[in-house]
């Protein structure tokens, strides 16, 4: 028998605060420098940064004289003028509304001066810190489902009959969500069954997805529509799995049900769920571990053009975020 999936503990949802994807995070919601180190910050597209420190931990518990801090941004561009950057007195640096153009090496230097007090000679110290701020976005979620009924002949347009109307009620459950019922298929097989000899059933698949036609207007206005699609889905996906799980209570628990010809087998729904990008971002474990999950905007050298997983090869593709691979 197969295992009744356990909807709400097999598969959780990400938090939605970009800071916290960084393990090193303060409670301040500060990130420090490390000396000969580069620091990966991971920040939720559209979303506040945190607060970028020009020092490290060490020096931070100390006494400073005369501290200056100059910050330099990707592609070593000046950052003053700038009205997303914010450079406050002490050298924190926080970024508002994150894009993907911001993406990149964020590099400070720390200089202060260590004073001798019984001579009042000055020696000026430098230190550097690099930062990497990637943005990312949460993935696009679906969900590959499985389910088996049994028939009785595998010879009928009675198959086809009932394989369309369960797609109408399935996406009738979930239309209020902007969710549809895509690439549906069904295939009919005679199973050996111990001790009922064989049985013809039709083995259904299909996949749940969170873009119907009237998707967009269910995201307002919105700029990251996945903090409305994907709640709509996990909604979606909880109530397709409780209408198989009422079948089956249906159909197997009430000794005095008389069961149709076509009917639910028990323990056969299954599901799986499926994360795709946004073009321009990708998924990578092995470069992203703090963000091995998310959606991390494709790096110079990379792209991604549709609904992919993952950033492509592309040595033409310079910026950050590259949609498309340009012909050299």
């Amino acid at each position: 028998m197969r295992a009744w999936v356990l909807v709400a503990a097999v598969f959780w949802y990400l938090p939605r605060t970009g800071w916290q994807r960084f393990s090193e995070v303060t409670k301040k919601g500060f990130i420090y420098g490390k000396p000969a180190y580069t620091v990966k910050v991971y920040v939720e597209l559209h979303h506040n940064s945190p607060f970028l420190v020009c020092m490290d931990i060490k020096h931070a518990k100390k006494e400073t004289v005369d501290p200056t801090y100059s910050w330099i941004g990707p592609n070593e561009k000046p950052l003053k003028g700038n009205n997303q950057i914010n450079i406050t007195q002490t050298g924190k640096l926080m970024v508002k509304d994150f894009p993907e153009s911001l993406s990149g090496l964020y590099t400070c230097t720390f200089s202060y001066k260590i004073i001798k007090a019984q001579t009042q000679v000055e020696k000026t110290v430098k230190q550097r810190y690099e930062f990497m701020m990637f943005a990312y976005r949460e993935p696009d979620y679906s969900y590959q489902m499985a389910v088996r009924y049994t028939t009785k002949s595998c010879v009928g347009s009675y198959n086809d009959l009932f394989f369309r109307e369960l797609k109408k009620v399935l996406d009738n459950l979930i239309f209020d969500l902007s969710c549809h019922v895509i690439e549906s298929s069904y295939k009919c097989h005679f199973v050996k069954v111990p001790e009922h000899g064989l049985i013809y059933e039709l083995f259904i698949a299909f996949q749940v997805n969170p873009f119907a036609s009237q998707w967009k207007s269910a995201c307002h206005g919105t700029a990251d529509c996945e903090e409305v699609t994907n709640p709509n889905i996990l909604q979606a996906r909880d109530r397709i799995a409780e209408f198989f799980r009422r079948q089956a209570y249906l159909f197997y628990h009430d000794p005095n049900k008389i069961l149709p010809l076509i009917h639910f087998v028990d323990h056969s729904f299954e599901m799986a769920r499926i994360d795709t990008c946004r073009p321009g971002f990708g998924k990578s474990e092995g470069l992203h571990s703090n963000c091995a999950t998310c959606c991390v905007v494709c790096s110079p050298g990379t792209f991604s053009p549709d609904a992919n997983v993952t950033c492509q090869t592309c040595a033409s593709a310079y910026a950050y975020g590259a949609k498309l691979c340009p012909q050299t």
